[in-house]
């Protein structure tokens, strides 16, 4: 599964260009002045909120009431006491790192084209000469069923399948508990959101980024800034190397993560503005 005849110009892996060992990254990952890490950031304490979902057990009314002003004040949180496993947890980032340092023929068998974009990436988009992030990727459907092929899964290291299959259907279900939080944070049936977005048929996908050492990281990004197009995010986060920021107001500020938490991102597709 070699995709490299659809991109528009050869593809180069990120990890490559970090392990050749040169200490100027090419300048298709400059980012223009404005878009680099350190412009218009917050250096303070400031985090996104932290929930706890245990107490989801005896005080459904608070903790909505906590999710409600995340959503309203920031649209991210974190969440702790989530129902997963931390060691299901721990496995998953394990078998990721694994899988980016095997060797790179071993991966380019699963290279991605622009057509789905499943499978191991290193750029978004066909335009050429674009200006690239300093990442690569690997890029996977969970729903709706008829979407997944696990032979775009990676096979190695041994686990790897199940440990993904396991930790995907995991986190569909957590989604789903917040889906009906949110519908009925907004004055909606507990099922509208869900039911919006195709019920049984809702989409839901992974996505692994994964960020090699960069010589210059002042002048480039792992990720452009950017909204999530979807419903929601559940992001979890490497807590060895935070470099997460959000925008509130005119400030990034740099998440926090707690370890074992998930960071919850509110989509594009969920967010509205009371007038």
């Amino acid at each position: 599964m070699n995709g490299q005849i659809d991109w528009p110009e050869p593809i180069v892996r990120v990890q490559s260009l970090s392990d050749s060992g040169f200490p100027v990254i090419p300048d298709r990952y400059v980012k223009p002045p404005t878009e680099r890490p350190a412009s218009n950031s917050d250096g303070s304490d400031v985090n996104i909120p932290i929930i706890d979902l245990q107490g989801l057990l005896y005080d459904d009314e608070t903790i909505f009431a906590q999710i409600s002003e995340a959503c309203r004040e920031w649209g991210f949180f974190q969440i702790l006491d989530h129902g997963i496993s931390p060691k299901l947890l721990d496995r998953v980032q394990e078998v990721w790192r694994e899988f980016f340092h095997l060797p790179v023929e071993v991966k380019q068998s699963y290279a991605n084209s622009p057509k789905t974009y499943e499978g191991y990436g290193s750029r978004l988009g066909v335009e050429k000469g674009a200006i690239l992030d300093w990442s690569d990727y690997y890029f996977l459907h969970l729903l709706p069923l008829k979407l997944k092929d696990y032979n775009k899964w990676p096979a190695l290291p041994a686990d790897a399948r199940q440990v993904i299959d396991e930790y995907g259907k995991e986190v569909v279900k957590l989604c789903g508990r917040l889906m009906k939080i949110l519908s009925i944070n907004l004055g909606l049936g507990e099922d509208i959101l869900q039911n919006a977005f195709g019920g049984e048929n809702i989409g839901a996908c992974l996505r692994v980024n994964y960020y090699p050492k960069c010589p210059q990281p002042d002048l480039t990004l792992g990720l452009s800034s950017h909204s999530d197009p979807g419903g929601m995010t559940l992001l979890l986060p490497d807590n060895q190397v935070p470099g997460l920021q959000v925008r509130r107001g005119n400030n990034w500020i740099t998440v926090k993560p707690a370890r074992h938490a998930f960071i919850v991102n509110i989509g594009d597709q969920i967010q509205f503005e009371r007038r």
